[in-house]
């Protein structure tokens, strides 16, 4: 069978758009999946509904090694096809599309001058990167006259060193990694790389007042390539197509910058799910702690019930009541963007959670449920104390189910062994070597005392919990229903009225 190829297409009479030439206005630093589902599809959207009229040059980051996707993509001409799919508006959706816009994937160490070569295009505006949580970080290790330097920082830094010595304007530069600040974080490295390699003090001050570094939030699933289908979607599209894609049909970004950006993305043009804002933060709380805070206050006690995916317990009428109860009776009124706002995110979530093509293990969900734990949820408990004076019932009850989820009796090599009491099956919790030494060398305890014990560990939260009035007692209270009662039994307590 044939591969996927612009030649391909038009000979199967392929109707749909697709942009065969244009100049390429993007870099990227990240090949993968995610960026390709996420960034790419937007700046394909951009292409098809506003004449954006770009295309993006892919980098590699890292070695090839065995792994040539580099090799996948370019053999395609850049194409690939992007299957968005999810429950959205009370309906199963499932969109394919052929994205286009791609022009070819470098790698770093294979083709340090071609990707060099790319900063002399006065054309080039925009660079996006998502280099994995771990990418942003100073090397001090790194030598300018290194080809290529090997941490991203510094070949950003060697990127716009050569951008600077042609004479040419700085970038837009888009983080989209895992961490806070992602675009300061990058900025402040790659300012450091400037310094300690003394370069010049020109170039230092065109890096700080000709490139803006935007910090910004990414919210999609990506599930990447499709192995268990791919035979049979290869035989429905007539062509094999390597790097496939797949991601669920929700997807909004956060870019903290200046508002001109939209005088150079038509973002509103294409009808986006992308927000330009001088302050990405309040966004990401609304992420943060009801997107993952739902996961994590839902899915320990779902467990403990007898569940095992995500969207199983959304058709639980008391586990999908108890999750928002919590959401938007606890959570949501403890954030900073408007209520109406949040409520709308908030429907999107449920939809997210009910997604038919993805089938999301709550175990899978429960790793390090601690840090998760004191992330996403305490926040919004301790907010809620201070605002109403109250403890909120199902955030509570959340505590307890963590802390009934992680009482094992057997530590191993592989984690803390415990046995789920409603399907009488052993399951394995994952976490810190500390946070389970600390649950195995406490197994004996009552429920007060596992409970005094956990909420006085600062080690866990920073802080002492039996401080927050009340809490040590409902905790206990909760733990004990879920041992007496159930898990479910729990969480229909949180919805008394």
């Amino acid at each position: 069978m044939k591969k996927l190829s612009y030649e391909t297409l038009k000979e199967q009479g392929y109707d749909g758009y697709l942009l065969e030439s244009a100049p390429e206005k993007v870099l990227q630093f990240g090949e993968g999946n995610f960026m390709r589902a996420f960034v790419d599809y937007f700046f394909n959207e951009m292409n098809k509904k506003a004449d954006f009229n770009g295309k993006v040059v892919l980098v590699q980051p890292i070695g090839n090694g065995s792994f040539r996707l580099n090799d996948k993509i370019n053999e395609q001409g850049g194409l690939y096809t992007l299957y968005l799919q999810g429950f959205q508006d009370g309906k199963e959706v499932r969109e394919k599309e052929i994205m286009s816009s791609v022009s070819r994937c470098l790698n770093a160490y294979e083709d340090w001058d071609a990707v060099l070569e790319t900063a002399s295009n006065p054309d080039l505006r925009f660079i996006s990167c998502n280099t994995t949580e771990a990418g942003i970080h100073y090397d001090p290790s790194c030598k300018f006259e290194d080809a290529p330097a090997s941490s991203y920082p510094a070949k950003l830094t060697q990127y716009l060193y050569k951008r600077w010595q042609n004479g040419l304007p700085g970038f837009i530069i888009l983080a989209c990694e895992l961490i806070d600040d992602n675009g300061k974080e990058l900025k402040k490295d790659v300012q450091l790389h400037a310094k300690d390699w003394n370069l010049p003090e020109e170039f230092q001050k065109w890096i700080d007042e000709e490139n803006v570094f935007c910090s910004t939030l990414v919210d999609r699933i990506v599930t990447g390539y499709p192995r268990a289908e791919a035979a049979k979607l290869t035989e429905e599209n007539g062509y094999e197509d390597n790097v496939m894609d797949t991601g669920e049909i929700f997807g909004v970004w956060v870019i903290e910058g200046p508002q001109s950006i939209y005088d150079e993305l038509p973002i509103k043009e294409a009808g986006l799910p992308i927000l330009v804002t001088d302050n990405h933060k309040p966004y990401k709380e609304r992420k943060v702690r009801i997107l993952n805070g739902a996961h994590t206050s839902m899915v320990l006690g779902a467990f403990l019930a007898g569940q095992s995916i995500v969207r199983d317990c959304m058709y639980d009428p008391t586990i999908s009541a108890y999750m928002n109860e919590a959401i938007y009776n606890e959570i949501i009124p403890t954030l900073s963007l408007p209520a109406e706002d949040c409520k709308e995110f908030a429907a999107a979530v449920t939809e997210r959670f009910k997604n038919p093509f993805i089938d999301h293990a709550l175990l899978a969900i429960s790793l390090n449920s601690t840090a998760k734990w004191k992330a996403r949820v305490m926040p919004s408990l301790v907010g809620y104390v201070e605002k109403f004076g109250k403890l909120p019932k199902a955030l509570t009850t959340s505590l307890a189910s963590y802390i009934a989820f992680y009482r094992g009796h057997e530590l191993t090599a592989d984690g803390l062994k415990a046995i789920n009491p409603v399907t009488k099956e052993e399951y394995m919790i994952k976490d810190d070597p500390e946070v389970l030494e600390f649950y195995a060398a406490n197994a004996g305890l009552s429920n007060k005392e596992l409970v005094h014990k956990v909420l006085t560990n600062k080690d866990f939260w920073d802080r002492d919990l039996t401080e927050i009035e009340g809490l040590e007692e409902a905790v206990v209270e909760a733990l004990d229903t879920i041992d007496q009662k159930g898990a479910m039994a729990a969480m229909e307590a949180c919805l008394e009225k």
